[in-house]
């Protein structure tokens, strides 16, 4: 008998763990969404007021003398 209430409390246990677990993922999650989402919304204001200065440049190698 003690070893059949052993293993419910274990599994009680494992339970909440999981549920925890769960719960702080979910936070997680989205507080990264809001961050992202922010940063969009930044990005995407920055870049209807100012003008296009960001040019990507080709690295080019050295010439042999």
């Amino acid at each position: 008998m003690y070893g059949y209430e052993l293993h419910h409390i274990r599994s009680a246990e494992l339970i909440r763990r999981a549920e925890h677990q769960r719960l702080v993922r979910e936070a997680i999650r989205g507080r990264r969404a809001a961050r992202r989402e922010a940063a969009e919304r930044s990005a995407h204001g920055s870049a209807e007021t100012e003008s296009h200065t960001f040019r990507l440049r080709r690295h080019r190698p050295p010439h042999a003398a």
